[in-house]
């Protein structure tokens, strides 16, 4: 088995791959139930990096070393360290085991080992058996030894990431005291993983970046990533909220005023540009600047030159600029409401960031993360999904992304305390707390095939030709209730509802009066 896992830990493979091999591997040689590779940060919390035999939502958890005493012993001892079946410490896997699902770890046998990288605790690794002597003195010897080879495998895992990112950040101090740095974005799946090997090659250059994505994608976060892998991460990263600038404010907050500008200006103010200096601003949906403000903000880009407001004098700046949207910004170049110039200065590298629904396994994970949050801050013994909450979870085509995800974990988890359920408890959150409007799944085809033999339907019969809408009919229908889904969200505000339609608001005004939704012809805005 040593020979086996050698090969797999030596083989030219991506770390997160490498690292599953030797967690599956040492399941079978050990007939064990579980095993958890996880690994500590700077901030004492550990977090799973493979695991075998552990529920997929586990790997989104973060445990803080001082609220789990096992993990703490693991920690403070060189040698294995076996758990006693009657031990009162807690078990952080109740309700993770993937055959026990939700449910309370039974007595079990349980023992770790903390690996090491250069004298250094570089995390733990855990092993569960659900049969009770199962790890045994020769267990625990054979645990040792293999212990020394994954010590030397995540020796060269560390050594190789150390590698790539100094060839994309050069050689300086900065660059090596970036490395190993904790990164909170969660998820494993293809499109995120592609996602964020972009974002790291770009990050150095000061190339202006446009983040594009459907709201609470986390694009904030993104940024934040970019800043931190960039050669700028030991200057400042100011973030910018385009969205909630007034806009009689706007070019004070950006380009800062003196004493005397205007009235309630009692002193001279630095506006974002010069409290970013020689760092990131970060321009949060910039879609939303008014049209006089970009003006303003293109020649800024265009001289690097900002004057503070009421003064001539010139004021140099050196910024990275990264912008995020969850407007398509090309199409409201296109409808006059974003200026095409200072579109093709924010976007010269645009990044779009795929929507939660795209990332496949990777909302269990974030599921994973949100219940570790809510069970530390409620002061649970332990808060799991069920299998079907997991599958409603994962039909759910989540419109507001990882935003909404943490919204109706919290949610579920303070519904089950409302509802009587004991802090005491291994908690299981069903799909009846989750709220989501899932459609039923598919029947599969063996289902399919008894409910046909046992009932068969007849075929639906196919409908009328003089019922079917005509296209230019089917088309108004569909104009109508766009133009009134958008009025309903902009409380009737013909303006607003141009904007979010990418239109015009002189067009919007003649398409309504043309559906019928206007008769008399408003003054435009």
């Amino acid at each position: 088995m040593e020979k086996t896992l050698l090969n797999d830990l030596s083989a030219d493979l991506p770390d997160g791959v490498r690292l599953q091999r030797a967690a599956t591997a040492i399941r079978q040689a050990f007939a064990c139930d579980a095993v958890g590779l996880l690994m500590l940060d700077a901030a004492d919390t550990l977090h799973l990096v493979a695991a075998a035999g552990l529920a997929h939502e586990a790997l989104g958890r973060r445990f803080v070393v001082a609220q789990h005493p096992r993990f703490a012993t693991i920690l403070s001892r060189r040698e294995p360290t076996w758990f006693d079946p009657e031990s009162v410490l807690p078990d952080p896997y109740d309700g993770l085991l993937d055959d026990r699902k939700g449910s309370p770890l039974p007595v079990h046998d349980c023992m770790g080992m903390t690996l090491y990288r250069q004298d250094r605790p570089w995390g733990i690794m855990t092993l569960d058996a659900l049969a009770t002597g199962a790890f045994d003195e020769a267990a625990r010897a054979r645990l040792l030894q293999l212990g020394l080879i994954l010590q030397a495998a995540v020796r060269v895992t560390d050594l190789e990431r150390e590698n790539r990112q100094l060839r994309q950040l050069g050689s300086s101090q900065q660059g090596l005291e970036r490395i190993g740095e904790a990164t909170e974005i969660l998820g494993h799946s293809e499109a995120i993983q592609s996602l964020l090997h972009e974002l790291d090659l770009v990050a150095d250059s000061d190339l202006p970046i446009l983040l594009l994505g459907e709201t609470g994608v986390g694009k904030d976060l993104f940024a934040r990533r970019l800043h931190r892998r960039s050669r700028r991460s030991q200057q400042p990263m100011i973030q910018v909220n385009c969205a909630a600038l007034p806009e009689s404010l706007a070019e004070s907050e950006l380009f800062g005023h003196v004493k005397g500008a205007f009235s309630g200006a009692t002193s001279d103010r630095p506006g974002r540009f010069e409290a970013a200096q020689g760092g990131t601003l970060f321009l949060d949906e910039v879609g939303e600047l008014p049209l006089s403000l970009q003006a303003k903000l293109l020649r800024v880009l265009q001289n690097g030159e900002i004057q503070r407001l009421g003064t001539d004098q010139v004021i140099k700046t050196d910024v990275r600029i990264i912008a995020a949207t969850n407007r398509d910004l090309k199409a409201n170049t296109q409808a006059g409401l974003f200026r095409t110039d200072l579109y093709h200065r924010l976007s010269v590298y645009p990044i779009p960031i795929p929507p939660l629904r795209e990332r496949d396994r990777d909302v269990l994970i974030l599921a994973g993360h949100f219940l570790e949050f809510s069970r530390a801050r409620l002061g649970l013994r332990g808060v799991r999904l069920s299998y079907e909450a997991e599958r409603a979870l994962r039909r759910y085509p989540w419109p507001g992304n990882v935003r909404e995800l943490e919204h109706v974990i919290s949610r579920a988890a303070l519904k089950m305390l409302s509802r009587g359920a004991s802090r005491d408890q291994v908690l299981t959150i069903g799909p009846e707390l989750l709220d989501l409007d899932v459609a039923p799944p598919e029947p599969s085809v063996d289902e399919r095939s008894r409910i046909s033999a046992a009932d068969p339907v007849p075929p639906p019969e196919p409908p009328l030709v003089d019922a079917i809408p005509s296209l230019r009919d089917s088309v108004e229908i569909c104009q109508r209730r766009a133009i009134g889904e958008a009025l309903a969200a902009t409380r009737g505000n013909w303006a607003q509802a141009a904007r979010a339609l990418g239109l015009d608001p002189s067009n919007l005004h003649k398409l309504a009066r043309r559906l019928g939704m206007k008769q008399e012809p408003d003054a435009l805005p």
